[in-house]
């Protein structure tokens, strides 16, 4: 997972992982107590409940691990509101379809569907250092596509 280039965040992403590490935490005691409930009941071989909170408990600590990493690594990024889109940029697209709103976000908050598009996405980065008015095409696997940029906030 080490790699040169900075892990980047918007400040809101940044917090909400601080929060999912305390909150991970929390969790993890609780998936120990389960796994201590299990052990005492015996026969570990064929114990559906002790392999569940083992498994629990496992997938618990490697999510405790991925964040622990990214904010370590992970960098906020300052937004710069000069009317050029960068991450934490809200931005309206302008489509064939009619419009979208997306927010720029760093590449581990993304999630298209809430709209935050990441960028480091095909769309992403074609829209980095765009403007209000400016025109965007990319190629996708389905095709061209064009957008036109009206705002950027």
């Amino acid at each position: 997972m080490q790699n040169n280039s900075p892990i980047l965040f918007t400040q809101d992403g940044y917090n909400k992982l601080v929060k999912e590490q305390e909150d991970l935490k929390g969790i993890r005691k609780l998936a120990v107590e389960d796994l201590s409930k299990a052990r005492a009941m015996g026969d570990l071989s064929e114990n559906g409940y002790y392999k569940s909170a083992r498994a629990k408990l496992s997938s618990v600590d490697h999510r405790i691990r991925q964040v622990k990493y990214l904010l370590q690594y992970g960098k906020v990024k300052t937004i710069s509101n000069n009317g050029t889109i960068d991450i934490g940029s809200n931005v309206i697209l302008k489509t064939g379809n009619g419009e979208k709103t997306y927010s720029i976000v760093g590449g581990f908050e993304s999630n298209p569907l809430e709209g935050r598009l990441s960028h480091i996405s095909p769309l992403g980065k074609a829209l980095i250092g765009k403007k209000a008015g400016d025109t965007v095409i990319i190629q996708t696997p389905s095709g061209t596509s064009q957008y036109v940029v009206t705002s950027v906030e």
